[in-house]
């Protein structure tokens, strides 16, 4: 497993998302497929859930019996299972209504690392950063909202980018910009969440409370 690659590629998922998905295209040239046939970017993230976890499970007072569980929840569930989930949606979506009659068809796996991704952001931002300020941000004061939605609207903003780019960086899909359309969703779930005052990161903290039990 190239760790080493895995690594370069998580790390251009912030700086320059297209160099990685150019990466994709080479090896569709060189492998004739898509998809990823080294699994070291899932281990890789598995990691980096392990450790968030952990993190979790202190900020939480878990017990260890409540930190397996809820490791094996981020990693199994959150991440993989609706993974699964996701890249199935989409895997039928682009092949259906996006696919340009007579080309190749997209690949599930291909789907599903899109997916993954668009999740490594997506957890660095939620289960990283928004762990370190786990405690201001379960406050209900209006700065803390605003910093605690904001940081939800970039993350998921990024999972839509993010998946937008994995899409449109295939030659045989067309229409794929529908793909940016969450984009007004969240903006005006955000607006909404503000006018009402009302603290998402609390539902996603609750959420993560569960996971233990």
């Amino acid at each position: 497993m190239d760790f080493q690659f895995a690594m370069w590629q998580m790390l251009y998922l912030f700086i320059s998302p297209q160099k990685v998905y150019r990466n994709f295209s080479y090896r569709k040239q060189s492998k004739n497929q898509y998809a990823r046939d080294d699994p070291a970017f899932l281990v890789l993230l598995s990691l980096c859930l392990l450790v968030t976890s952990i993190v979790y499970a202190l900020i939480l007072k878990k017990s260890f019996l409540g930190f397996l569980q809820f490791s094996l929840w981020s990693i199994f569930i959150d991440c993989i299972g609706i993974g699964a989930v996701v890249a199935t949606v989409a895997w039928f979506v682009a092949n259906k209504y996006f696919l340009v009659c007579g080309d190749d068809q997209v690949e599930w796996g291909y789907c599903f690392d899109v997916h993954l991704n668009a999740f490594f952001p997506l957890l660095v931002i939620l289960h990283g950063i928004g762990a370190i300020i786990y405690v201001l941000l379960a406050s209900d004061g209006i700065i803390l909202t605003l910093v605690g939605n904001t940081l939800l609207l970039i993350s998921f903003s990024y999972y839509v980018y993010i998946t937008f780019l994995g899409y449109d960086s295939l030659p045989n899909l067309r229409k794929t910009k529908v793909l940016l359309y969450p984009f007004t969703v969240l903006a005006i779930l955000y607006t909404i969440s503000m006018i009402l005052r009302w603290n998402l990161v609390q539902i996603f903290h609750l959420y993560n409370q569960l996971k233990g039990h």
